[in-house]
């Protein structure tokens, strides 16, 4: 994501690109700063891996009404006097910490941007407030009631969704190719079959997914610290937290719900659109995990996450927060969530997490 300036427009410009072995391919969002100027999206696909290359790009705008991408002739009334550009010859530089554009259209305009590296991979820049695990369960018990949604993961790693975590960018291909395979081989699975056109029932699909574990553009969140708690700790092995040292931690996410929804309009639709994050619950069709696991998710076409959060708030009134907690009071912790009624069994209704929960009742793993 970055800036973008060309002969009759600037604004902010949005690149998806996915490695498909032997070429890359993807698409660009410009999204200019004067509203005489139409959004568009820009289609491309390099003919190979070189750093440096030159390629044909086919550009279509975006409707300003239904944010969908529509032929020019039905919207050019709206931009009188705009000529839009219909394909541009587009050079691409890339290397470890740049991509850089440069473009030349059809109808003689220019355009350039360059673009840095995302800062996803990277260790997160938040400054943890460590805690004990008693003294986790007095701060959240003082926190307002539903205001607030938690993550736990058991790594400090920042926040990102598992589609991102894999390498993957383009959405409108995720939508386009995962989803209708998704659709067309969990629809023999499922009593219900979703409707994908209504978007309650594609949100709550995509949900399902994400929940049998499926990479999805879905960060999950809890509204209860514990349940979060319980996903930090619930993949570490007792026998490794007995000898973890003490600069060990999991790590528990405090994200101001309430606050975060005045400033931020939630957005139901991946592409095209800016970029977002938006906090969402969907309906529990075919996932009798939402309601136990106190569930919600993150929709976002963002791949560094905290960076986007953090240019949104406050400096003096974070939206987001990060806890950690010792690894090595695994035992302990899993023995008073399993008295709170925070189990497997209870988290994951079904065959898996009852034995998930009589494993780690009976064996000292």
């Amino acid at each position: 994501m970055g800036k973008y300036a060309a002969t009759h427009a600037e604004g902010d410009i949005v690149v998806e690109i996915d490695d498909l072995g032997d070429c890359f391919a993807g698409r660009a969002y410009l999204y200019p700063t004067d509203p005489r100027v139409p959004n568009s999206i820009v289609f491309f696909r390099t003919s190979d891996k070189k750093k440096v290359s030159t390629t044909r790009a086919d550009a279509m705008p975006i409707d300003p009404q239904t944010g969908e991408i529509a032929p020019w002739p039905h919207i050019a009334d709206r931009y009188p006097g705009m000529i839009f550009a219909s394909d541009a010859q587009v050079s691409i530089k890339w290397g470890n910490a740049s991509l850089s554009l440069k473009w030349t259209t059809n109808i003689q305009t220019e355009g350039s941007a360059t673009l840095s590296k995302s800062a996803a991979s990277k260790p997160s820049d938040y400054v943890p407030m460590v805690m004990e695990w008693d003294e986790f369960k007095h701060h959240v018990s003082g926190l307002d009631y539903r205001r607030f949604v938690f993550r736990g993961q058991c790594k400090p790693w920042r926040l990102r969704t598992n589609y991102h975590r894999t390498g993957r960018a383009d959405l409108a291909r995720f939508l386009a190719e995962d989803m209708r395979s998704l659709h067309q081989y969990l629809s023999a699975r499922t009593r219900h079959l979703f409707d994908r056109r209504n978007p309650d029932e594609n949100g709550a699909f995509l949900h399902m997914a994400q929940h049998h574990g499926y990479p999805t553009p879905l960060l999950d969140w809890s509204y209860s610290p514990f349940v979060a708690a319980f996903f930090a700790y619930r993949s570490i092995k007792n026998s490794d937290a007995a000898t973890a040292k003490d600069t060990e931690f999991i790590r528990i996410f405090q994200f101001d719900k309430e606050r975060w929804m005045q400033i931020s309009p939630t957005v139901q639709k991946l592409t095209p659109t800016r970029p977002h994050f938006s906090i969402m619950e969907f309906i529990a069709i075919e996932n009798d995990r939402t309601i136990p696991q106190q569930a919600l998710s993150g929709l976002t076409n963002v791949d560094d996450i905290e960076s986007f959060i953090r240019s949104k708030e406050p400096a003096n009134a974070p939206h987001l927060k990060v806890i950690d907690l010792p690894v090595k009071d695994r035992r302990r912790v899993m023995r008073d969530l399993s008295s709170m009624g925070i189990t497997a069994g209870s988290l994951f209704p079904g065959l898996d997490g009852t034995c998930e929960e009589l494993r780690e009742r009976f064996f000292s793993l």
